[in-house]
């Protein structure tokens, strides 16, 4: 029994996925497009805030937005609106995009007439959260009436995000929200994080947003 082979077979079951969105990452690096995946649950505001973010940004860059949703095509008609490229993303039942179902909508999208790109994810705190998919950043939208402690309850959401905003501060008098408390909560799952309050309604806190996204995708396409 001394030849026995014992082999090891443990390894992640996102492997394959975190592989290909390194390949994509890789090709969206060489074609100087910047990926930035959105995140957030329904009812965030992150629709509202796509729409601001391109106002702020449509005479600086070409942007082209996925909307990734289970059905429906209303996002993608709210963004068409706006004047930039937008396609709808069917997932087929599923909670989450990974990187192939990401790069099937770059393909789609195109990336010769666009220098950023949007994914906005389908509505969830759990599901997106687990699968790379090949974006230059991630950001997500956390806002005032669900609580300031949803990233002690979503942990992997907020770890894996570069940058949080904090929307609909403008209803905070009417919610039991500590927004100190909330980027206490947010910098402990994640001391790196980026985190910037707005108003997508208003437009309070988009300028920081904005300058922020510039500096990052300018360094991307650099």
């Amino acid at each position: 029994m001394d030849n026995v082979r014992v082999i090891e077979v443990k390894r992640s079951i996102f492997e394959s996925n975190d592989q290909d969105a390194e390949k994509l990452r890789s090709e969206l690096k060489a074609s100087k497009t910047f990926l930035l995946n959105l995140m957030s649950s329904p009812g965030s505001g992150k629709t509202t805030t796509l729409t601001r973010t391109i106002e702020f940004l449509k005479e600086k860059y070409r942007i082209g937005v996925m909307e990734a949703d289970i059905d429906s095509d209303v996002d993608a008609k709210t963004i068409a609106a706006t004047g930039v490229k937008s396609i709808q993303l069917h997932t087929g039942g599923m909670c989450h995009l990974d990187a192939d179902m990401t790069r099937q909508g770059i393909r789609e999208l195109g990336t010769d007439d666009v220098d950023f790109a949007i994914l906005e994810n389908v509505g969830n705190l759990v599901c997106p959260a687990e699968f790379d998919t090949g974006s230059s950043k991630n950001a997500m939208i956390l806002s005032v009436p669900e609580g300031h402690d949803k990233p002690l309850k979503y942990p992997l959401m907020f770890s894996i995000c570069d940058v949080v905003l904090i929307n609909k501060i403008d209803v905070m008098p009417y919610f039991d929200f500590d927004l100190e408390k909330c980027k206490e909560n947010i910098l402990f799952r994640n001391p790196n994080a980026k985190i910037i309050p707005i108003c997508a309604k208003t437009g309070e806190g988009m300028q920081e947003w904005a300058d922020w996204l510039s500096e990052n995708i300018d360094k991307w396409n650099s």
